[in-house]
């Protein structure tokens, strides 16, 4: 285990809340509240500002994240951010978006580092400086109120470059907002897939969260376990009823990811992002999926090494919900996200043969603050045998 690890294991803290949560009915019942103006910057994309925010004429610094990327937050794209939006030209971020736009709203609150890439291999200290209002438009990452900013980045090898890619999380507890801000009709907006991986992404958090066998706490699991409740009753209206059963549900969704979202702020998520960080950082697969695409393949060695504890705890909540036997609970939690979302298997990214020896070797480097968390050991064999089998 490393040190930065180690030190998230002792740490003594129950929970962690930072930010105080509001909840409105309309974006124009938030920036009302808050007197948005023109020290404000807004992130957010196009396609958000335009129904929800072009009408009110505010005089805020509007910024849209498809400027600068199509995809998820790299390296040259946060430069290219920095860059467009001069420091001085703001007090205050307002990011209104998916994940990728809350984690870049966190990097603006935070004193300007001098390379992008220094801040990530934590050569360049992370300092809060400025306000950020974080206001969801997904209801899967809880990145609202957490304290990481992920992003893909330069790969190094003992401080050299290897030409390669990879996906980092840069973890400090001076990025979490101090205010968030929930607003379930945004999401009504949002398509189907991307809010099918999205929950299925808040799903696995407070999984993960549930399962931690050192950082959990009783107030963590308190909220891991209602956001499971939410998710898995959200998902049976959705196998019964269709994907537009999701839109009566939204405000359950949105709070579910929020609740996902603290739990493992302090317990922390593990193996499943952990082998699905280089799988985005490689063939650019979006994180709700790329974790999806391995959890249930884990859930399954988890059950194989250590179906006892914390795991049959877990089978029983889902039983619960999903009205199954303890016994058949992780083959019917499979089956009901088969329903919400079709699963892909890993050959249809780009993903090869020659990645089920390659991927383990960098999660074992790059992710051992997830690793660490693992329910159980995390081998390379194992993490092989978990990329072979969703091959």
């Amino acid at each position: 285990m490393d040190a930065f690890s180690a030190s998230l294991m002792a740490d003594p803290r129950e929970i962690i809340i930072a930010p105080t949560i509001y909840r409105f009915a309309s974006f124009a019942d938030m920036a009302q509240r808050f007197a948005l103006n023109a020290r404000d910057v807004v992130l957010t994309n196009e396609f958000i500002f335009q129904p929800f925010m072009a009408q009110l004429a505010l005089p805020c610094q509007f910024v849209f994240y498809e400027q600068f990327t199509g995809g998820e937050p790299s390296e040259d794209m946060i430069e290219a951010l920095f860059r467009a939006i001069d420091y001085d030209s703001y007090d205050r971020v307002i990011a209104v978006g998916g994940g990728a736009i809350l984690d870049m709203g966190k990097l603006l609150g935070c004193k300007r580092p001098d390379t992008v890439h220094n801040l990530f291999f934590k050569r360049f200290p992370v300092q809060h400086e400025k306000q950020v209002v974080a206001v969801p438009t997904t209801c899967g990452t809880g990145s609202e109120c957490t304290n990481i900013s992920v992003a893909i980045v330069k790969d190094e090898k003992d401080g050299a470059l290897t030409g390669a890619e990879t996906k980092l999380g840069l973890v400090s507890d001076d990025m979490i907002p101090g205010t968030v801000c929930l607003i379930p009709s945004l999401l009504a907006t949002l398509p189907y897939h991307p809010f099918a991986c999205s929950a299925i992404d808040a799903l696995i958090h407070a999984t993960e969260s549930f399962l931690s066998p050192q950082r959990k706490t009783m107030t963590s699991e308190m909220f891991s376990v209602r956001a499971i409740e939410l998710i898995l009753e959200g998902f049976r209206q959705i196998a019964a009823n269709g994907p537009e059963a999701r839109m009566a549900y939204l405000g359950e969704y949105l709070t579910a990811s929020l609740y996902a979202g603290i739990a493992f702020l302090k317990a922390g998520c593990a193996t499943v992002h952990a082998m699905s960080f280089p799988l985005g950082g490689a063939y650019h697969v979006p994180h709700g999926e790329s974790n999806y695409m391995l959890f249930g393949e884990i859930l399954q060695l988890y059950d194989a090494v250590q179906p006892e504890g914390e795991l049959l705890r877990l089978k029983q909540l889902i039983a619960r919900v999903c009205g199954c036997k303890d016994t058949d609970a992780i083959a019917a939690l499979r089956g009901l996200l088969e329903q919400v979302l079709p699963l892909r298997a890993l050959h249809e990214t780009g993903f090869t043969q020659a990645d089920i020896t390659a991927f383990p070797a960098s999660v074992a480097v790059n992710q051992q603050r997830l690793i660490s968390n693992s329910y159980v050991p995390m081998t390379r064999e194992r993490m092989e045998a978990i990329y072979r089998a969703c091959y």
